[in-house]
């Protein structure tokens, strides 16, 4: 299945090691060949790089690590093929803009018969590839289009926790659904289960680490991050631990939202 990585802090962070540890797991180490992309949030907007090529061969990465591109607000994704070619449109995270800032999405799974699926219309929005992922981001953007059109500001977080936790629930009965999605002030998490190396399919789908790194840290020696100075909250979502650290694994249909890099709020798992 599909890799996820999500970075939530309190201060800009350069990924080093961790993006290289998850390319490893996108054809060395593991079986994902057809993809990879990282959205990289700068405010209300992102910078995106995605290609069709395995990770661990693309030139792309080594250009992130030569330019030490920095936010406080990151999603990334290596992808397993299960529906749609490998080619760029269908490669993730895909990205869509409502309420006048870009919402990013990346999905772990594989969703059977999502175009019949009565909980996933699409509403103004239209997937660009093939993929089932890209049809459930569009279904989620339609269900948080009044709220963002509907308030001046950012909506308050609990109500759109809820949105995200019943769009989860739906989503979980077409197959694995883990996923990951950012509108730029919050990182949404829904860990449903994931196919394993026995063939099983089972929960935990994604786990999450909390730091708190105080200032006199050596950045080179916190596991993968480079860090600006100063007191600093980092929570990482992948669907792996990257680390020998104690990630905890979300439950079952758990959705979990980090905001500068502490979970302000969760939902049923």
């Amino acid at each position: 299945m599909c890799e996820l990585f999500g970075l939530s802090s309190n201060r800009s962070v350069a990924l080093t090691i961790s993006l290289r540890v998850l390319a490893r797991h996108g054809g060395l180490e593991g079986p994902n060949k057809d993809g990879w992309g990282v959205a990289y949030y700068e405010q209300n907007d992102v910078r995106l790089l995605k290609d069709a090529a395995p990770a661990s061969e693309s030139e792309w990465i080594n250009f992130l690590e030569s330019h030490r591109l920095r936010s406080p607000l990151i999603l990334s994704h290596i992808r397993h093929a299960t529906q749609g070619t490998r080619i760029y449109r269908n490669t993730q995270p895909f990205v869509r803009e409502l309420g006048g800032r870009a919402h990013v999405f990346a999905h772990n799974g594989d969703l059977q018969g999502f175009r019949d699926a009565a909980d996933l219309e699409l509403g103004h929005h239209r997937p660009i590839g093939e993929t089932d992922s890209e049809w459930a981001f569009c279904a989620l953007l339609h269900r948080m289009t009044d709220l963002w059109l509907g308030t001046a500001g950012v909506p308050d977080v609990h109500e759109r926790l809820a949105r995200v936790t019943r769009f989860a629930a739906d989503l979980r009965p077409l197959g694995p659904a883990n996923f990951l999605y950012g509108d730029g002030d919050i990182l949404f998490a829904h860990g449903h289960k994931r196919k394993r190396a026995d063939g099983a399919v089972a929960p935990p789908g994604l786990c999450v680490l909390g730091r708190r790194c105080a200032p006199e840290v050596d950045p080179v020696a916190i596991g993968g991050l480079a860090l600006e100075a100063g007191e600093q909250d980092v929570a990482l979502v992948a669907s792996v631990p990257l680390t020998e650290e104690p990630w905890q694994p979300l439950g079952e249909g758990e959705v979990v939202a980090l905001r500068n890099g502490r979970i302000v709020t969760a939902g049923p798992g």
